[in-house]
């Protein structure tokens, strides 16, 4: 026991960094590995993004039990979520707000009634199309846009949902490969506190498909803002 507590005391520095390190990813901010290719092209398989867990509550360390409230998730926010209904963590994209009407037809996105509007990109080098065809639009409503991914041959059962009120307290998340992505449609809605944090940012990126190369254009790339043209 007295060689325990000497050895304890020798690196009282380094276990004190580690505690420190842990509550800061558990309370703060932290990185999450995107295994799946559901946001696609948002966010490619292999991205590491950064999450902001301060984004919308300060919580206690290692829990989902908020200290501070600090905002509300917003439409369009790419957010990170402890999901019970999927046993996993997800990242999805908010859809729809407490108290939205949404609906989808043919694929086409109905937020109160206004239908958002649509117009092709031309999209290269993501892996999934060699197996997958797929078309790209840049989804339009109100002041927001970002690129969603339309299979071509698989197009999913749930191209057609709605219309559904969001209940208070819950938000309704999809991911931007509308064809291929176990969200909402699926699971139903998700409560408000099993969103951990937002994302805007790649940390880093590894090609799973090049021997885990870094994808260097990636790193630190704003999710939040529509290209055309990934890499």
């Amino acid at each position: 026991m007295r060689s325990l507590m000497q050895h304890l005391y020798r690196n009282k520095g380094f276990i004190t960094f580690m505690l420190c390190m842990i509550m800061f990813r558990s309370a703060l901010a932290d990185w999450s590995v995107v295994p799946t290719g559901s946001m696609q092209p948002t966010i490619q398989i292999g991205d590491r993004i950064l999450v902001d867990k301060a984004a919308y509550d300060i919580r206690v360390p290692l829990t989902h039990i908020s200290l501070i409230h600090l905002a509300d998730p917003q439409r369009g926010d790419i957010v990170v979520l402890d999901s019970h209904a999927a046993n996993e963590r997800l990242v999805k994209r908010v859809i729809g707000l407490p108290g939205d009407e949404v609906a989808l037809r043919d694929n086409m996105l109905y937020i109160n009634g206004v239908a958002a509007t649509y117009s092709p990109v031309n999209v290269q080098g993501i892996h999934d199309d060699q197996q997958d065809p797929a078309r790209y639009e840049m989804e339009s409503l109100g002041h927001l846009q970002h690129l969603i991914r339309l299979s071509i041959y698989r197009p999913s059962e749930m191209r057609d949902f709605g219309p559904i009120t969001v209940p208070t307290g819950q938000y309704l998340l999809m991911g931007d490969n509308r064809d291929n992505s176990m969200d909402s449609r699926y699971l139903g809605f998700f409560p408000r506190n099993e969103i951990v944090g937002r994302s805007r940012y790649v940390a880093m990126s590894l090609d799973p498909n090049h021997d885990y190369l870094p994808r260097k254009q990636r790193f630190g790339a704003r999710l939040d803002v529509p290209s055309p043209s990934p890499r």
